[in-house]
C-alpha cells in the first residue's frame, strides 16, 4: 500500500466534494452569513450523508435505491428541501448585515441539518455515489482484496473533510471583505442556485413519475 495510492484516494475525495453543486451553495450562504463554523457543520452535515450512502453501496444495498419509487420521491422531496431552503436564502439575505450576522448566528444544529437535509435528499449524490463510488469499490476489491475497502474509503472521506475545511475557511476570509451589499447580494444568488437544482429536481422527478 503506497503513499501515492492513498493520496490519489485523498485527492478523488477532493475532487468528488469541489463541483458547484447544492451542498457548496448551502456551505457559501451559510459561510458568508455566520462564519466558518457554520459553514464547516453544513460540509459535516453533507459528510455523514455521504457516509450513509458509502455504508449502503457498501452493504450492496444499490438495489433499493436504484427502484423508480424510491427514485421518484428523493427526486420530488429533494426538489421540496432545496427551493425551500432557496427561498428562505433570498428572505434573509435582505434582513442579514455584516454587524448582526456576527451578533446573532443561525443555529450550528440548524446550519448541521440544512448541509444533511439537502445532501440526503438529492438523487444526484445517490447516483454520483452508485457510479463513482460503486465502480472504486469494484475496482479497489479486484485489485487489492476486500481488506483494504475500509482504508480506501477512510481516505475518500478524509478529501471530503479538507474539502469542506478549505470552503469554511474561504468563505470567512471572503467574509472579511464583504458590504452588506455585497452579503445580500451573495446570499441572494445562493438562494437562487439552490431554487434552480430545486426546480431541476422536480422536473426530473415529474418526467420519472409520468413518462
Amino acid at each position: 500500500m503506497s503513499v501515492q495510492l492513498l493520496a490519489s484516494y485523498i485527492i478523488l475525495g477532493l475532487t468528488l466534494a469541489a463541483p458547484m453543486g447544492p451542498v457548496n451553495s448551502a456551505r457559501l450562504d451559510k459561510g458568508i452569513k455566520n462564519g466558518f463554523w457554520n459553514a464547516w457543520v453544513v460540509g459535516a452535515g453533507s459528510m455523514i450523508a455521504d457516509g450513509i450512502f458509502m455504508l449502503l453501496i457498501y452493504l450492496g444495498l444499490v438495489k433499493f435505491l436504484s427502484m423508480p419509487e424510491i427514485q421518484v420521491f428523493l427526486w420530488i422531496f429533494g426538489a421540496l428541501v432545496l427551493v425551500y431552503s432557496g427561498v428562505e436564502s433570498i428572505v434573509t439575505a435582505e434582513k442579514v448585515d455584516i454587524q448582526a450576522a456576527t451578533r446573532n448566528k443561525e443555529s450550528l444544529l440548524r446550519s448541521f441539518m440544512t448541509g444533511f437535509a439537502v445532501s440526503i435528499t438529492s438523487p444526484l449524490s445517490i447516483l454520483f455515489w452508485l457510479g463513482i463510488y460503486g465502480s472504486i469499490l469494484a475496482k479497489t476489491a479486484a485489485a487489492y482484496g476486500t481488506g483494504h475497502l475500509l482504508i480506501y474509503s477512510s481516505m475518500i472521506f478524509l478529501g471530503l473533510a479538507l474539502w469542506d475545511i478549505i470552503v469554511a475557511s474561504l468563505t470567512t476570509g471572503l467574509r472579511r471583505f464583504l458590504s452588506d451589499r455585497m452579503l445580500m447580494g451573495v446570499s441572494m444568488i445562493s438562494g437562487a442556485s439552490l431554487i434552480g437544482f430545486g426546480i431541476y429536481f422536480g422536473i426530473q422527478g415529474i418526467r420519472a413519475l409520468f413518462f
